[in-house]
């Protein structure tokens, strides 16, 4: 799939909007990222969540709109996705860094930011494409739910989904603010 001059132009705006975000509350320091794994901030998981609940209905919008086509939904695999997201977190636990907060942390300046994130990233590639085809043969066949959503999941309406997940997040959200969370 070629990529136009406009999409690109696009991609790159919305990279840096987010990335500005990122910075302003705060998910570009090492402290905030660590203390998620330590149970003592949870800043980075109210603001993934806030992500999720104004993305899902403006693409749903978009969607029903025609003004959007989601295309090439990925297979979800289980297995692939507890032993991915567990060599993710672990990554991100030792270090204090994720790829937007390394992103988000060098465009700030922090060039401590860059050794460890851009090490990081070359190990896990050169990882990944050495055990790819021995090991995704194998995880790929464990709970192989092939190219699924997850209104398609659970066999609910995107809509009724949608809202049903931003009401939750916002329970969720009441609830740390009544005791305390920071």
């Amino acid at each position: 799939m070629e990529v136009t001059f406009w999409e690109f132009i696009w991609s790159l705006l919305l990279g840096v909007l987010f990335g500005i975000a990122l910075h302003k509350s705060g998910m570009t320091k090492y402290s905030t990222i660590i203390n998620v794994f330590r149970f003592r901030d949870l800043a980075v998981l109210k603001f993934m969540l806030a992500t999720l609940i104004t993305a899902m209905p403006i693409i749903y919008i978009l969607q029903a709109l025609g003004l959007l086509t989601l295309t090439n939904i990925n297979p979800t695999y289980i297995a692939g996705n507890l032993v991915g997201g567990l060599i993710f977190g672990v990554g991100m636990a030792v270090s204090g860094y994720c790829p937007g907060t390394m992103s988000g942390g060098t465009g700030q300046g922090s060039i401590d930011y860059l050794v460890p994130g851009l090490l990081g990233f070359m190990v896990g590639a050169y990882l990944f494409a050495k055990t790819y085809t021995s090991v995704f043969t194998k995880i790929s066949q464990v709970g192989n739910l092939g190219p699924v959503t997850m209104p398609d999941l659970f066999h609910v309406n995107t809509a009724l989904f949608i809202i049903a997940f931003i009401e939750i997040t916002l329970v969720l959200f009441y609830f740390f603010e009544k005791k305390g969370i920071k």
